[in-house]
């Protein structure tokens, strides 16, 4: 999340004297990427990207038990200094439990129960329950798809379609011959989306976050791959030097990555040359480097090949 540096008094505003939070200064916004996709959506890895970052911030937020209650691609900005993605705009938080603000989240990202309780709010009346974090989860399934398609999508979202039948319209844009292919299945984040508007039409508005969060993690972008396949490439990539650590992504139809981390440099770059041209699996192994730093965040970019 974006970083508080500290608060100060303005005495000589125009209006009083009034609040000010200094802040750190980001780059460019989701919002701002979208608009210079040209329509086109973002890269996978992008996407990937800012997914865990904005996962990470929401798991810190909800822990609190806090509800950001307007995610949007305006609020989600790129640092950068530390190479992230971070949640800004905490105006309309609130204290799950202790909902204070009655109109959230913005149209388009808006979650069934809000436009609900919005709507009874309007008609002058109660609403029986309060937002919960799931709410967060919901705008973020939409700013996913977004990224993905490269459209805004409040129309659609608000679309009687939607209401009946959104897991169509989901597909029906995954399968669009407009969008770019990547080296990361977009089923995975197709299917990661559906879950997300799952816990509404079934209105399991008590669904643990931590499990949505895992699912980001385990199941769409890692996979358990047989432990004996594990076991030969680690045999074949100690053939170098000490392998410290040992991922393999979850796997492209006919592809296949695997992140390997050395104890030192010149291990790494004596497995980068002697793999390169090996035939693995019946499969023909092409070796790179990647950012160190990134690997260690878990940021795995899977744009090779």
């Amino acid at each position: 999340m974006v970083t508080l540096y500290g608060v100060f008094t303005n005495h000589y505003s125009a209006n009083g004297p009034s609040r000010c939070l200094l802040l750190e200064l980001l780059d460019i916004s989701v919002s701002e990427l979208l608009l210079h996709s040209s329509n086109q959506g973002c890269s996978m890895w992008m996407i990937q990207h800012c997914a865990r970052d904005v996962l990470e911030a929401l798991a810190f937020l909800h822990h609190k038990g806090y509800v950001h209650a307007d995610l949007k691609p305006r609020n989600i900005l790129w640092s950068a200094e530390e190479e992230c993605f971070k949640l800004i705009d905490f105006g309309l938080s609130f204290k799950e439990g202790n909902q204070d603000v009655k109109y959230i989240q913005t149209d388009g990202y808006r979650a069934p129960e809000a436009e609900l309780q919005n709507c009874l709010a309007q008609a002058g009346l109660q609403s029986e329950t309060e937002c919960t974090s799931a709410v967060d989860l919901w705008s973020l399934g939409i700013v996913l798809l977004e990224m993905f398609s490269g459209m805004k999508l409040k129309h659609t979202v608000q679309s009687q379609e939607w209401k009946t039948n959104s897991s169509a319209i989901i597909d029906r844009i995954f399968a669009s011959e407009g969008v770019v292919n990547s080296a990361i299945p977009a089923y995975h984040l197709r299917d990661l989306i559906k879950r997300y508007r799952s816990i509404f039409d079934n209105w399991c508005l008590k669904m643990c976050s931590a499990c949505t969060y895992a699912c980001l993690h385990k199941e769409a972008f890692t996979a358990a791959f047989p432990a004996h396949i594990l076991e030969d490439i680690k045999e074949e990539c100690q053939k170098y030097g000490p392998v410290v650590s040992l991922l393999i992504p979850k796997e492209n139809p006919g592809k296949g990555q695997v992140f390997v981390e050395y104890a030192n440099a010149g291990d790494s770059k004596a497995a980068q040359k002697m793999l390169t041209g090996k035939i693995f699996d019946g499969k023909f192994v092409v070796a790179t480097f990647y950012p160190l730093s990134a690997y260690k965040r878990g940021y795995l970019y899977q744009n090779l090949l």
